[in-house]
């Protein structure tokens, strides 16, 4: 999903084409874990499908999301999908990662992924979060406020 966002942007938006490749590359892996059943596999798939043992791969999703922030005006509200085309078409990947989150996590209750899962998933979500609002900022699209309906 992540790799429609330069397409639809009126500028290109620095950097997503290398964080891009490095998620799509990462998801591959994840789902080789996930696809390989702890307690029921070899042991030569379990070791060859690990994923993110020493937590590197969260720690640079934590990194890419701090750098992109500190571009960005404090978050205040809840904000709403918008901010142009690059920014909503992050949102709909954050959806789809958080949507992964919750399906992989009873796997993970029951071993059979491991919880690096999980967690790459729940922080790959944030940065797409923090990567839309940036996009917005990037692009100079307004983000629409969330507003309690009465």
């Amino acid at each position: 999903m992540v790799r429609f966002v330069n397409p639809f942007s009126t500028t290109r938006v620095p950097g997503f084409n290398v964080f891009d490749e490095n998620i799509q590359c990462i998801l591959l892996d994840a789902g080789a874990n996930v696809a390989t059943p702890r307690g029921s596999a070899s042991q030569f798939k379990l070791t060859r499908t690990e994923f993110d043992v020493d937590g590197t791969l969260v720690t640079e999703l934590e990194d890419w999301i701090d750098a992109l922030d500190r571009e960005l005006d404090p978050l205040k509200n809840f904000i709403l999908a918008s901010g142009g085309r690059s920014a909503s078409t992050l949102h709909v990947a954050r959806n789809m990662a958080r949507s992964a989150e919750r399906r992989v996590v009873p796997l993970i209750v029951d071993n059979l992924a491991d919880a690096s899962v999980g967690k790459y998933l729940n922080r790959l979500s944030d940065y797409l979060f923090t990567a839309a609002r940036y996009a917005a900022k990037f692009e100079g699209k307004p983000e629409r406020v969330y507003k309690k309906p009465n």
